[in-house]
């Protein structure tokens, strides 16, 4: 594949290193205004660093952007002279819309928006894929570039600022419970270090369970309970407290919060 990551900032180097590392690519352009911020790519063949955005267009077939959200339309507007049919355009700018980039670009051309969220940067990304009607041609080039650096889902873009809050807002919500799960730890008798060691890959044993079984939480959660024992114990306590319904509302406030961002940007 010939790609090229318009603005390589910390989501552009992370898709990056994972192209290079998973040999997707042919060739790969990365481009930046300042080419310092680049030296870790430089003397990898095939990888070409570069300020100028039409020439990494001119030279790839994949076209990801990973800029701030105040210097896309611009960047749209730079390039649309040099957008053809050969053209795969995947956006990861947040609240910028498949019709926003449609009004600049073209229907016509190949658009697919992808959100991924931070685990991106160790392989373990939940990225959510749309695309306009041409996008959803291409919609495997995507799903097989986000797919090296984790996992990808194909959703529509009326469901992306929910996704934004379960998975990118997700990454904050899950740490916040490993933290919780850390201070517990120590308060029962663990150092810090060996708290959180011990939080982390329960959480993780966790979700691999469920990744590898398919089975819902709960048959998992009938594994570990037993009548009278601890284990329910906790969980009714938990539960009483308000465990379950806090994430539910923080979630669902999240995600009012985000779509009063949107109006107010409209």
């Amino acid at each position: 594949m010939k790609i090229a990551i318009i603005g390589t900032g910390n989501l552009g180097k992370s898709i990056a290193k994972g192209l290079i590392t998973t040999n997707a690519i042919t060739s790969l352009y990365l481009t930046k205004r300042n080419l310092k911020d680049l030296e870790d790519f430089d003397g990898y063949q095939n990888v070409f660093l570069t300020s100028d955005n039409k020439e990494a267009v001119q030279n790839s077939d994949i076209i990801i952007f990973a800029i701030q959200p105040a210097h896309f339309e611009e960047i749209l507007h730079d390039i649309q002279s040099l957008i053809t049919d050969k053209h795969v355009l995947i956006s990861t700018i947040t609240g910028f819309s498949i019709a926003k980039i449609e009004n600049i670009i073209s229907s016509n051309a190949f658009i697919i928006r992808a959100m991924p969220n931070t685990a991106i940067a160790v392989g373990k990304s939940m990225t959510c894929l749309c695309g306009n009607t041409k996008g959803l041609e291409r919609l495997k080039v995507a799903e097989a570039i986000f797919n090296r650096l984790g996992t990808s889902i194909s959703i529509p873009e009326s469901q992306m600022q929910a996704a934004t809050v379960v998975c990118a807002s997700g990454i904050a919500f899950w740490m916040r419970m490993i933290r919780a799960t850390t201070q517990a730890a120590i308060q029962l008798g663990f150092d810090a270090k060996e708290a959180q060691e011990l939080a982390m890959h329960t959480c993780e044993g966790a979700a691999s369970l469920l990744i590898t079984n398919g089975n819902h939480p709960e048959q998992e959660i009938d594994r570990v309970t037993t009548p009278k024992g601890c284990t329910i114990e906790g969980l009714n306590e938990m539960e009483h407290q308000g465990l379950s319904s806090s994430l539910i509302q923080g979630m669902v406030a999240s995600y009012k919060k985000i779509n009063t961002i949107k109006s107010e940007q409209i």
